[in-house]
């Protein structure tokens, strides 16, 4: 009895041992493993997704700039390819039987390396067209495994403003581990505004179930389509630019190096935003820009950089009017103030060269004669003032001043890329003169040369600046948000700690230099019933010829437009800056050009070639 006992008990014993061994077996491959599922899942039905609209781009006068067009992806599961006529598959494609071999040898490379499933959908052949999606699309029964997926690319309606548009790409594997919203494939902002607001312009991605037969061919919404959900469009934005100022822009700094700036200064609002060279938008859509990429990036003259916010240059003479407010404001300088030149400034066998004006000048003068002694004078006034203990300690006061004013850090637009600029301080020149150093050892930066560094964006800013008399608000290039606010930052005004009675004579010096008579350095700005008021600059450029610089605003009261232009090697600033300057003010703020000797000036502008030297106007 004993014995039989115990042999029901082995039989029973090897039965639940095989009953565990294949309930562990069975969890395994329903929750461990989910291969088998997603294999017979994908037999009966197909998960689509659903990508959403980018929101539409318009200009600040409802201009649409950006929209959308149709295109899809050849999507493949691998595990469900069968066998099938690759020369069919290739010309309904239009691929090579090498390309299509290429195609393989990556997919399964990308599987070995765990960047795309067998058993999930990935992207084999990007971007169709409409009729290439067509011819494809009847086809398709015969390739099972494939299937094609709809998204959009992006329109560009205008050949400019790349710069600031900035463009959308494929998203990296970097990207991807920063935000879980992606998945590979997926596109993404990667520059301008476009990387900016890619929240607001992404939307959300829906997702649609569809039944499919043996041979992958759509049978269908699975139950009715009660498990899907319908992709959300992103959200419309309107930019402050000018697109109508914006080309013109590009079309005066054509053959030129350089950028155009220009900021409404109530509002801190970008109305035009050049770098040149520039390039169509067009050009990194879809499939092209694979190949119209590398040709941008390598191109010596570097049309991918954005100079307006990421090159920095010496603001030159444009400067003075900074020094004269901290002189005002440190009560170092008063605006009767008057300094004799003599062809300039001389100091301890140190010398800084002037051009011939009138002399002795008061600072309105100065500033509309542009003269170098005055400012050499009065950047020392301003370092050896006794109320301060040491040079190091004045220079920092000084420096401090900048920063308020707009220098030396990024303003914080809506540019991701916006470089700082650079203004010294005091321990910068005592590492590098041991502390063996004065006020004439910078004397350069009263003139702004020496190692101060601004943008054009920032140079646009100091005009913007002058304009409200003492404060400047953000410059940004969002306008609205569809549905949304923007932010807070960009409706801030920044107060620079100059009193508002120190501009006056700042203002008339500009105004002076415009419209006054011998000596003024910007007449060539003058615009028939538009107070300008600009100052010019000429940065020294130890690489060729001098760099022609101009900043202004318009009109002198109530002013619209606050403008900086940058012209490389352009040499003086009443050369290439102050015309280009008035030109787009003029257009701006009358949209025409007024008199012929005006449509000379633009005509010498649009002409100018300054890139080949064979073609450069003297």
């Amino acid at each position: 009895m004993g014995g039989i006992n115990n042999r029901t008990l082995l039989i029973a014993a090897i039965m639940i041992g095989l009953g565990l061994i294949f309930t562990v077996k069975l969890f395994i491959l329903q929750v461990h493993d989910p291969t088998y599922k997603f294999s017979a899942v994908s037999n009966t039905r197909r998960q689509v997704t659903q990508y959403p609209s980018r929101g539409l781009v318009y200009d600040r006068n409802g201009k649409l700039l950006v929209s959308n067009q149709a295109v899809y992806d050849v999507m493949v599961v691998p595990r469900d390819i069968v066998p099938f006529d690759s020369i069919d598959f290739c010309e309904s494609l239009d691929l090579s039987i090498e390309q299509l071999r290429e195609r393989f040898v990556q997919m399964r490379k990308d599987i070995r390396s765990r960047k795309i499933s067998t058993y999930k959908p990935s992207v084999f052949l990007k971007q169709l067209s409409a009729e290439q999606y067509g011819e494809f699309q009847e086809k398709l029964y015969k390739f099972k495994g494939f299937f094609v997926q709809g998204r959009t690319l992006r329109k560009y309606e205008y050949p400019s403003a790349a710069h600031v548009l900035g463009y959308v790409g494929e998203i990296s594997e970097g990207q991807l581990k920063k935000d879980a919203y992606y998945s590979q494939g997926d596109y993404v902002g990667i520059s301008g505004i476009e990387q900016t607001y890619e929240q607001e312009l992404r939307g959300k991605k829906g997702v649609k179930y569809m039944l499919v037969d043996v041979h992958g061919r759509e049978k269908g919404a699975f139950r009715g389509g009660e498990h899907d959900t319908a992709a959300i469009a992103g959200k419309n934005i309107t930019l402050s630019l000018d697109i109508e100022l914006q080309q013109y822009g590009e079309l005066l700094m054509q053959n030129k190096i350089g950028s155009i700036v220009a900021v409404e200064p109530s509002s801190g609002e970008i109305l035009a935003l050049v770098s040149a060279p520039n390039y169509d938008p067009s050009l990194l859509i879809g499939r092209d820009r694979s190949k119209n990429f590398p040709v941008l990036l390598t191109d010596s003259l570097k049309p991918l950089l954005n100079r307006a916010i990421q090159s920095a240059y010496p603001p030159g003479s444009t400067f003075k009017t900074i020094n004269a407010l901290i002189g005002l404001q440190e009560g170092t300088l008063k605006p009767y103030t008057t300094h004799e030149c003599f062809m300039g400034y001389f100091a301890r066998g140190l010398s800084v060269g002037c051009h011939l004006h009138d002399s002795p000048l008061n600072l309105a003068q100065s500033i509309q004669c542009s003269c170098n002694a005055y400012y050499c004078y009065e950047l020392r006034n301003i370092l050896d003032n006794p109320k301060y203990e040491n040079i190091q300690e004045s220079f920092n006061v000084w420096k401090d001043y900048l920063v308020k004013l707009g220098f030396g850090y990024r303003l914080g637009s809506d540019f991701k890329n916006e470089v700082r600029g650079f203004v010294p301080n005091a321990d910068y020149f005592d590492k590098v003169y041991k502390k063996s150093w004065s006020s004439l050892t910078v004397i350069s930066l009263s003139i702004g040369q020496g190692e101060l560094l601004t943008t054009p964006l920032q140079m646009a800013n100091m005009g913007a600046m002058i304009a409200n008399r003492g404060h400047f608000l953000t410059p940004h290039i969002i306008k609205d948000i569809e549905d949304g606010e923007i932010d807070d930052r960009f409706t801030e005004k920044h107060e620079t700690g100059i009193d508002i009675q120190h501009f006056a004579p700042i203002v008339n010096g500009m105004e002076m230099a415009v419209w006054g008579g011998a000596g003024s350095t910007a007449r060539i700005a003058q615009v028939p019933g538009i107070s300008i008021c600009g100052k010019t600059g000429t940065a020294q450029n130890p690489h060729g010829d001098d760099h022609s610089i101009f900043m202004a605003f318009a009109p002198k009261d109530n002013p619209k437009i606050a403008i900086a232009v940058y012209v490389e090697n352009g040499g003086f600033g009443a050369r290439w800056g102050a015309p280009i300057a008035s030109l787009m003010v003029e257009k701006y703020l009358t949209d025409s050009i007024s008199t012929p000797y005006r449509q000379w000036i633009e005509k010498r502008m649009l002409e100018g070639d300054l890139i080949n030297a064979e073609q450069k106007l003297q």
